[in-house]
């Protein structure tokens, strides 16, 4: 694509950006920030794992009734597609403050069961849990909504950038329970009341960015300046993600639980900051610059061949063809044949990460490990899956470098380390089985977090970017499944195994597994099934490179 043409006016001094147009600049930026917030406060599933033993120990089940409660909250994610719908005909903050409300209602009635102020029955659990599952996927619609009005030219970089965040949630909320518990505290309580509470805080403080006007912004904002800011983001995030990591080093802030929540909270603020210097460089640049205007024309014929696509998608569409990379209805997207591919890659890929996570404080306890152990597993799977999201964004930024590198591409190498990491679990030596079970944790965690953010780029790219609302969250029905599937096998074969050789708990009527063979069969058939997910992403990669190709010379 060639260059904006521009015509340099003589005879102007240059003169400072004005206040106002500064402010809507800045503005602008907060709401990509309000949506790092919530993301980074929201993403309470992967958590779970966290408080999952304790919960087990208070309401006396089993393990496969404790993955239940994890399936019940994937199955409220499949009731998601109702906040596309919601967004339709309400404001963004009503859905915003509705997921809220449901989100406090889920967790806050889960809290006051394990903390023993009320005694709830199993079947009522299930239900709050659903609740909780459910106002996740309307938090991510607010999300997913507000970078593509938002920041139209560079959506693909926004949604990775935010929907990233969501994999901090995890080590965020373990910060916060050491701070407020201390470090050596067993109760986790905690981590429900916190999941409650801060999202509806975070939502309100994101509600003056989230009412912001999409149209509401400066017009001579460009497409290069954008990308500058974006990358200053990136780099946050990755600074943001290995701060995360310094629990398992002997820092001063990994002994310091408070100070080292603080810090995460000052990085979470910083961003706000950004925009703002990166106006005032700009008009910095602008005083030394010679006394002549820039004036941007852009080019009719590019515009005129985009809008023509437009009309031929549209034409097509009446007439029953719909191509990748047009707007899909429900119709047309469930007998997409990629659609399915899709599908199934991403059930066999982040799904079985996501199941993985919710598995983690047994797969430790099994394994021997302490409580605090399990914590700082949670921690590490979180801060990779933070830096997966991140990496997900690296379509955008060497679009021209590996033009044969489609997104779907990216997302088929993603899924390579999941297969790996579940067959080291499978077969690593008791020697070092701690050191291996870091490792896989990384590696899994790593491959779902760059899935899961990769995931919203993609739906838009292939289905329609104004339908991602829906299509997005119809995508990810196959969570519910694929935890009621993967949990209840890993469930079976670890309840059959406790009755052999695990130990009962004294208070409860649960039964503890300890050992290899707690999880060896689970192990070995999550990764046959994420070689078939890697099979069925490589297919899609060699489907839709046409696809991209196609989107990349109609890119502006």
């Amino acid at each position: 694509m060639k260059p904006p043409k521009t015509i340099m006016t003589a005879g102007e001094e240059p003169t400072m950006p004005r206040a106002t147009s500064m402010l809507q600049w800045w503005r602008r930026w907060t709401v990509l920030v309000a949506a790092i917030w919530i993301q980074a406060f929201t993403g309470t599933n992967f958590d779970f794992s966290a408080y999952s033993s304790d919960m087990k120990s208070s309401m006396g089940v089993s393990q496969s009734r404790l993955n239940y409660m994890a399936v019940a909250s994937d199955l409220g994610k499949a009731l998601g597609w109702s906040s596309g719908f919601a967004i339709a005909y309400f404001p963004v903050s009503a859905v915003l403050f509705a997921a809220a409300a449901m989100g406090l209602l889920g967790y806050g009635v889960q809290w006051l069961s394990i903390a023993d102020v009320i005694d709830l029955p199993y079947s009522l659990v299930l239900v709050c849990c659903s609740f909780a599952g459910l106002s996740i996927c309307w938090f991510n619609t607010v999300c997913f909504i507000l970078c593509v009005r938002h920041f139209e030219a560079n959506h693909s970089l926004a949604l990775s950038l935010v929907v990233s965040f969501n994999g901090i949630s995890a080590a965020l909320y373990t910060l916060g329970h050491e701070a407020i518990s201390g470090k050596s505290s067993a109760s986790s309580d905690i981590y429900l009341l916190l999941n409650s509470l801060i999202p509806l805080i975070v939502s309100v403080l994101a509600l003056w960015p989230v009412l912001t006007d999409p149209h509401d912004s400066d017009p001579s904002c460009r497409t290069h300046d954008e990308v500058r800011v974006f990358i200053v983001f990136n780099v946050f995030a990755l600074i943001t993600c290995f701060y995360l990591l310094l629990p398992s080093s002997g820092t001063y802030l990994a002994s310091s639980p408070r100070w080292h929540f603080l810090g995460a909270i000052f990085l979470l603020l910083f961003p706000l900051c950004v925009p703002f210097l990166d106006y005032v460089h700009r008009a910095l640049q602008s005083l030394g610059s010679s006394g002549y205007a820039v004036v941007d024309i852009e080019e009719p014929k590019i515009l005129n061949n985009v809008t023509l696509d437009h009309r031929t998608s549209n034409a097509e569409e009446g007439c029953g063809k719909v191509r990748l990379g047009d707007e899909h209805s429900l119709g047309f997207l469930v007998r997409s044949f990629e659609f399915w591919l899709y599908y199934v890659a991403y059930f066999c890929g982040g799904t079985i990460g996501l199941v993985y996570s919710n598995n983690l404080g047994q797969i430790a306890q099994s394994l021997g490990q302490s409580s605090s152990k399990a914590k700082s597993l949670v921690t590490l799977f979180s801060a990779f899956s933070f830096l997966g999201r991140l990496l997900s964004s690296a379509p955008d930024f060497t679009r021209k470098k590996l033009d044969y590198l489609t997104r779907t591409g990216w997302f088929t190498i993603s899924l390579m380390p999941t297969p790996i990491a579940f067959f080291i679990l499978a077969y690593s030596p008791k020697t070092n089985q701690t050191a291996l079970l870091e490792v896989a944790t990384g590696l899994i965690g790593l491959s779902s977090g760059f899935v899961f953010a990769a995931a919203v780029s993609i739906t838009s790219d292939l289905f329609g970017r104004n339908s991602v609302g829906v299509n997005q969250n119809i995508l990810i029905t196959n969570i519910p499944i694929g935890s009621l599937f993967y949990g209840y096998m890993a469930g079976t074969v670890y309840d059959t195994n406790a009755s052999r050789i695990g130990k009962k708990s004294v208070l409860t009527e649960s039964v503890v597994c300890v050992g290899s063979k707690c999880y060896f069969v689970t192990f070995l058939f999550w990764g046959f099934l994420s070689v078939m997910g890697f099979v069925c992403s490589l297919f899609l990669f060699i489907r839709t490179r046409p696809v991209y190709h196609r989107l990349g010379k109609n890119r502006i």
